[in-house]
């Protein structure tokens, strides 16, 4: 090859676009029809960079014929053999993954059981934070001095001796007979005994008219009905004497049978006690037993006490 002839159809002549230039029309080139757009190009397909110029190019070869169905192929190599070919080593899956080996996916029940501890352990968390919460502010409410709410008042609350105890109805002390005011020849004794006074002294002689004993009450929480309790002995036949409240005798006269059923005489076994429902001021009250005419008055009388509404004991 001498300079001026570089050989039929080199690639700078190759132009596939030649046909569309005026000196490429002048050449004769045409659309491409298989070939480049140059008369007597050649369809070749190489990798580029194994062209060599001024070469001839070598006759291809016959592919390889396969061999019979089943028989190894002499021209055959398996991709493992070839540098970069795959492994042949088959992994088998590791226990614990892709679904304990049976190639279902993650174990979603073992994440499912994680996910729930975990919301567990932040509930407890903040019911724990709660519950100090509340005990610091606790602790610190046990020091604060409480002020009286808008419902509550500030003043004191009556004492037992106004109301009794809290919440419970009115009860008074008990008055013995040696506290009672006597009139009439009314006196007192201590012969006979049973007595539930102090020292055992009641009051007697109150067999005869005009005798009679008084009590002057205080404390009567409010206005309404309470019972009166009289205590005394009696023997033999019933007995019956007038009560009177603050200067109005009760309705009925006080009932002194001999519940005990004590033979005539035998007072130190007829120690009982009777009652009558009157009704009574707030404030302070005068309580006076009596023997009027008519009356039966045969009787040993030792204390009295009231007590809020109509009650039997």
């Amino acid at each position: 090859m001498t300079p001026g002839n570089n050989g039929a159809s080199t690639p700078e002549d190759d132009d596939p676009f030649g046909y569309l230039y005026a000196d490429g029309q002048a050449n004769g080139a045409q659309p491409p029809s298989g070939g480049y757009g140059y008369p007597n190009s050649v369809n070749r397909v190489r990798a580029v960079g194994t062209r060599q110029y001024g070469q001839q190019a070598p006759a291809p070869q016959a592919p390889p014929q396969q061999g019979t169905y089943g028989q190894p192929n002499a021209h055959y190599a398996a991709p493992e053999t070839l540098p970069g070919g795959a492994s042949s080593t088959v992994h088998s899956p590791q226990p614990g993954h892709g679904g304990g080996g049976r190639g279902r996916g993650p174990n979603t029940k073992a994440l499912l059981i994680g996910a729930t501890a975990v919301v567990a352990v932040v509930a407890i968390g903040i019911g724990v934070a709660m519950i100090g919460g509340d005990d610091d502010k606790n602790d610190n409410r046990a020091d604060a001095t409480p002020t009286p709410a808008q419902s509550q008042s500030s003043e004191p609350s009556p004492s037992a001796s106004d109301d009794g105890e809290a919440g419970k109805p009115f009860a008074s002390p008990t008055i013995d007979a040696k506290a009672l005011r006597l009139d009439g020849g009314a006196s007192l004794a201590s012969d006979v005994e049973g007595a539930q006074s102090d020292g055992g002294i009641y009051v007697t002689n109150l067999n005869q008219p005009g005798s009679q004993v008084t009590w002057t009450v205080n404390g009567i929480p409010k206005d309404g009905a309470y019972t009166v309790f009289v205590g005394y002995s009696t023997a033999g036949e019933p007995q019956s004497m007038t009560l009177t409240v603050n200067g109005k005798e009760f309705g009925n006269k006080l009932n002194m049978d001999n519940f005990t059923g004590a033979e005539d005489g035998d007072f130190a076994k007829g120690w009982t006690k009777t009652f009558a429902w009157p009704t009574l001021n707030k404030g302070t009250n005068t309580i006076s037993v009596s023997c009027n005419d008519g009356d039966k008055c045969n009787v040993l009388l030792d204390q009295l006490y009231i007590k809020e509404g109509q009650v039997k004991k």
